[in-house]
């Protein structure tokens, strides 16, 4: 097959969406199709709208010799209105990578109201999407309808190799001493540091200690705002931001930490969780989103309701408390770990969703 990937900035930014772009990308490439890859600057939301005038896209797109366009929704805002202006013009179909909905996300009433009038136009101008979860395409059906071409493919996780066994996971877990948390993503408002640092604020001192590992550079006024409050507060010596981790770094944070704590307020899935799973870290997550087709509550993780900071501390403190129950979700998730999907599984459903969807597209 002849694809072509459209994505904001560069392939090789780091977070969950664009890591499954890239496994994509490295599977069909593998498999002898020819990728390549279409960008468009990322910059200021409202100015993307302005890309559905591009003369040099509207060309480039019609002119596209392909057999299937794949676009990340993330881009949905240069593309919502540019994708129905190009239709009659071109014999490739379009299909979406759906990794959340950004009207969905924390924004005010009103804006979340513009967002889903762009994203609900852009989800109806291509004819098929790839979603990481069953939660995001409940979330597009619910905005769009029922989505007649398209196909779940869970991220994976592998893409680390945990190389932990049982025994260390149990005597880490019955070690004295703070309890390791790790936040692992980018410090960005969506992902809940500030909800995870004022549930540490009702534990006890020295039972617990915090690392972060995420770009601090993304969201650059949300990350002064963390500083100020560990700044302030007696906290701060028990948090260490490390930004963003290389990955023998990395593995060395995993293999120390017990929990891995992300309460975020929205997640299309979350592969921080199937990542610290692998290293039989359990997972405290939100309630809302991807997160819960992951974690079973009480088995291999816990889930909160969005901002709930205080029940949040309530399960911290009973997992530092309790190592017993702490060892059995410790050894919970790593099995949850090693029955999910590898990548492989994963971007192979989707290439033969591709095969399918082009040769159907082919006799319309």
């Amino acid at each position: 097959m002849r694809i072509h990937l459209l994505i904001y900035g560069h392939l090789d930014t780091i977070s969950g969406g664009y890591l499954y772009d890239r496994k994509l990308v490295e599977h069909l490439t593998q498999n002898g199709d020819h990728v390549e890859v279409i960008t468009l600057p990322m910059g200021n939301y409202f100015r993307s709208l302005g890309d559905n005038l591009s003369v040099s896209l509207h060309k480039r797109l019609t002119h596209l010799k392909t057999d299937i366009l794949l676009q990340d929704e993330l881009s949905h805002a240069s593309l919502f209105w540019i994708n129905q202006r190009i239709k009659n013009a071109i014999e490739y179909p379009i299909v979406s990578i759906v990794h959340h909905l950004r009207c969905h996300e924390t924004h005010p009433q009103l804006f979340n109201w513009f967002y889903a009038l762009v994203e609900r136009r852009y989800l109806h101008s291509v004819d098929g999407y790839i979603f990481n979860s069953l939660t995001t395409q409940k979330s597009v059906e619910y905005l769009v309808g029922t989505s007649l071409h398209s196909v779940v493919a869970r991220p994976a996780g592998d893409h680390i190799h945990p190389n932990v066994a049982e025994h260390a996971i149990c005597s880490r877990a019955k070690q004295s001493g703070p309890l390791n948390l790790l936040f692992l993503g980018n410090v960005i408002h969506r992902k809940g540091l500030h909800v995870l640092l004022d549930a540490l604020q009702r534990l006890p001192a020295g039972s617990w200690h915090l690392d972060v590992a995420g770009r601090l550079d993304i969201e650059k006024m949300y990350s002064r705002r963390i500083q100020k409050l560990l700044n302030k507060s007696s906290q701060g010596q028990q948090v260490s931001l490390h930004g963003l981790l290389q990955y023998e770094a990395l593995i060395e944070v995993l293999v120390k930490s017990h929990l891995i704590v992300v309460p975020s307020f929205i997640e299309g899935y979350g592969i921080a969780y199937l990542e610290g799973m692998g290293f039989g870290l359990p997972a405290i997550a939100s309630t809302i989103g991807g997160a819960r087709e992951i974690i079973t509550h009480g088995k291999n993780g816990l889930l909160v309701p969005p901002g709930d900071s205080q029940t949040l501390s309530d399960y911290l403190y009973l997992l530092i408390t309790d190592r017993q129950r702490l060892i059995k979700m410790s050894l919970a998730a790593r099995q949850r770990y090693l029955d999910h999907p590898t990548w492989e599984q994963t971007t192979d459903r989707v290439r033969s969703f591709l095969h399918t969807l082009m040769e159907s597209y082919d006799n319309t």
